[in-house]
């Protein structure tokens, strides 16, 4: 019997967008923070981009059960590679180890990744594995349910040899894009960006993102907007 709270008890969905970025230098990833369960927010500040190696990390989206042990695994792993090898994993190695665990998982995982960073071999390296298991290296790869409001925008947006202030603003802006049409993504937008310098974590809180069409200033509470709101009185 329905008793009305099915989403509350649902999976939890990372629902989300997610954007990985070349740059002249490294790479930029960039997601927003809603975790949803069906039409309920189930946390609206998590954190989907996670770290694999101290220069790889990886992008969640999907089930946020499979992406979580999806990236454990990996983690670990590539521990155990580094130790081996005596130096860092670089960005194909990393991205070929999820690769593997979800083309092996394929009928049992929901969830799309993106894998991204830097090493001394190849420079800053995106990967998009999305359902199923594919790996494909891209200057720019995207996913997740905002993923398809960002196509033609990234067509547009993206070029080559940009400078690191311009794919961090070009990640922050699609990401707030998304957001405006899509339900399921929403929160602050978080990035990383991955250089041979290191790891630069940045966090924009929703009321500094740009507003888009038809959407609502920002307010502190529901009061505020009533208190601004001043309608017409019917009249029968």
């Amino acid at each position: 019997m329905d008793d009305g709270y099915g989403h509350v008890t649902a999976p939890h969905s990372m629902g989300t967008t997610i954007i990985g970025v070349t740059y002249d230098g490294g790479v930029v990833l960039g997601a927003d923070s809603r975790t949803s369960t069906g039409v309920y927010v189930a946390n609206r500040a998590s954190d989907k981009i996670t770290q694999l190696t101290d220069n790889v990390y990886v992008c969640r989206s999907g089930s946020a059960a499979d992406s979580q042990i999806v990236s454990d695994y990996v983690r670990y792993y590539l521990h155990q590679h580094t130790i081996q090898l005596g130096q860092p994993s670089t960005v194909k190695v990393a991205a070929n180890i999820v690769r593997l665990l979800s083309y092996s998982n394929k009928n049992f995982l929901q969830t799309g990744l993106i894998v991204g960073g830097w090493d001394k071999y190849e420079g800053g390296k995106i990967y998009g594995i999305p359902l199923g298991g594919t790996i494909i290296e891209q200057p720019f790869s995207i996913g997740g349910s905002g993923s398809s409001y960002l196509y033609g925008f990234f067509d547009q947006a993206w070029k080559e040899g940009m400078t690191r202030e311009e794919a961090e603003q070009l990640v922050v802006k699609a990401v707030s894009l998304a957001i405006a049409r899509d339900g399921a993504s929403g929160g602050v937008v978080r990035t990383v960006t991955i250089n041979k310098d290191g790891v630069t974590r940045k966090c924009y809180p929703g009321d500094t993102l740009p507003l888009w069409h038809e959407e609502l200033e920002p307010q502190n509470s529901l009061l505020d907007i009533l208190a601004s709101a001043s309608p017409e009185p019917m009249i029968s």
